[in-house]
C-alpha cells in the first residue's frame, strides 16, 4: 500500500470511528471538561491562532482547510476566528487574551514561543476555553495535541542525507536547524542527528532565529567564509523556506554545482528547486490530515465532548509542563523528484501547472511530469 493510500484509509477509519462514537454517545468523558453527551448546538466559535508568515503553508493550507472543516461539521453555523501573530510571541499572546475576553468555545494554538505562551494558556483554563495545540507543542494545560510526527520528519531529512552521501566521515556538512522557541526544531534536529552523527562531519551548525530564510542565508554565507564552498558536501536545511536562503549564499558564492540540500513543508518554489535539482528533498507533510483532524478535536471539544478517545488521538505526548496529553501524529513521507506525483499532485496541494511554469517546463519532462 503506497504512503498516500496508507494516509486516506487511516483518515477514514478515524473519522468513521468517530462519528460512530459521537451517534452513540460513547466518547470518554475523563477528560478535564468533558462529558458523554453534547452541551452546545453547532453555533461555536472556534478561535484559529497561526505564528507566522514566512512558511506558505499557515494562509495557504491551515486556515482555509480549518475553516472549511468547521463549517462542515457544524452545518454552516460555526465560526472560525483567525489572527496570525507574524513570528511575535506578545503579539499572539495578546490574540489568545482577546479570544479568552470574546468567550471562543475553543481555541487551536499554534505557538510562536512554547514555552512563553504558557501564562496564556492557564488564563485560558482559567476562563473555562479550552486550548489545543496545533503543530507545535506548547506549554500549559492544554487539552491536547494535534502534529505531525516530528521526529520521523527528521529521521526522514538525516537518512535522506545520509544516503545520498557515500563518502563517510570525510564528507562535511552545515547543519541548519529552526528557532529554538519552537520544540518541533529541537525534536527535527536531534532525530536528524540520530541518523547523521556517525555518518558524517558536521563542520557547522546554527540554530536559526525565527526560521527565516534570512537569517538563514546569513548563517550559510558564514558557514562558507569558515569553511570554504568547495568543502561542503551537503546541507541539512530544517525547513523549505531556510532551503531558498541557502540556495541563495551558495549561489552568490560562486558555486554552479549544488550539494544535496534537505528540506520540509513541501513549499511550491521547493518542489520546483527539487524539480530543477537545485534541492534534494523535502518532507511531505499531508496538511489536509492534520488540518481536518484538529477542526474534528476543536469542535468535539467546544460541543462539550471528551476528547481524549482513540479515535481522534490514538497517542500520548509529554510536554515540559504536563504528561500524558492525548495526542494525534499524522506521518510524513520524503519528497523527492520520483514521488512529485505520488504525494503533492495526486493529493490535490498543486497541480502540474503550478509547477512546471516556462522555467521548469523542461526539468519537469525530463522526470516525467507533464501539464
Amino acid at each position: 500500500m503506497s504512503n498516500r493510500m496508507r494516509r486516506i484509509a487511516i483518515s477514514l477509519a478515524v473519522s468513521t470511528m468517530a462519528l460512530s462514537l459521537a451517534s452513540c454517545g460513547v466518547l470518554d468523558s475523563d477528560t478535564e471538561g468533558g462529558s458523554a453527551e453534547p452541551t452546545r448546538g453547532d453555533d461555536i466559535t472556534v478561535g484559529l491562532l497561526l505564528p507566522e508568515k514566512e512558511n506558505q503553508r499557515y494562509d495557504k493550507f491551515d486556515h482555509p482547510i480549518i475553516k472549511k472543516k468547521v463549517d462542515e461539521l457544524t452545518k454552516g453555523k460555526g465560526e472560525v476566528v483567525y489572527a496570525n501573530a507574524d513570528q511575535d510571541a506578545a503579539e499572539q499572546k495578546k490574540q489568545l487574551q482577546r479570544m479568552v475576553d470574546d468567550k471562543v468555545d475553543v481555541v487551536l494554538l499554534d505557538a510562536v514561543d512554547a514555552k512563553d505562551i504558557a501564562d496564556g494558556v492557564q488564563k485560558a483554563k482559567d476562563a473555562d476555553v479550552p486550548v489545543i495545540a496545533y503543530d507545535r507543542l506548547a506549554e500549559g494545560p492544554i487539552d491536547a495535541y494535534i502534529s505531525f510526527d516530528s521526529q520521523q520528519v527528521g529521521e526522514v531529512q538525516g537518512k535522506a542525507l545520509a544516503e545520498t552521501l557515500d563518502g563517510g566521515k570525510s564528507q562535511k556538512i552545515v547543519m541548519m536547524n529552526g528557532a529554538v522557541t519552537d520544540p518541533n526544531a529541537a525534536q527535527f534536529k536531534k532525530a536528524a542527528l540520530a541518523e547523521l552523527g556517525d555518518k558524517v562531519t558536521i563542520a557547522k551548525q546554527y540554530d536559526t532565529k525565527d526560521w527565516k530564510p534570512s537569517n538563514a542565508r546569513a548563517n550559510m554565507m558564514a558557514a562558507i567564509s569558515s569553511i570554504g564552498a568547495e568543502n561542503i558536501d551537503g546541507v541539512y536545511s530544517a525547513n523549505d523556506g531556510m532551503a531558498g536562503g541557502i540556495v541563495s549564499a551558495l549561489k552568490a558564492a560562486g558555486v554552479t554545482n549544488l550539494p544535496p540540500i534537505t528540506g520540509q513543508d513541501a513549499e511550491l518554489e521547493a518542489v520546483q528547486r527539487i524539480v530543477s535539482g537545485e534541492q534534494y528533498m523535502s518532507v511531505y507533510k499531508p496538511y489536509p490530515e492534520e488540518a481536518e483532524t484538529a477542526a474534528e478535536l476543536a469542535v468535539a471539544r467546544a460541543h462539550g465532548w471528551g476528547i481524549e478517545f482513540d479515535a481522534l488521538t490514538r497517542d500520548k505526548v509529554d510536554s515540559p509542563t504536563k504528561k500524558d496529553i492525548p495526542a494525534h501524529l499524522v506521518l510524513v513521507s520524503p519528497l523527492m523528484k520520483d514521488n512529485i506525483k505520488d504525494t503533492v499532485i495526486d493529493d490535490g496541494i498543486y497541480k502540474v501547472s503550478d509547477i512546471c511554469t516556462s522555467e521548469y517546463e523542461a526539468a519537469c519532462e525530463e522526470i516525467g511530469l507533464k501539464k
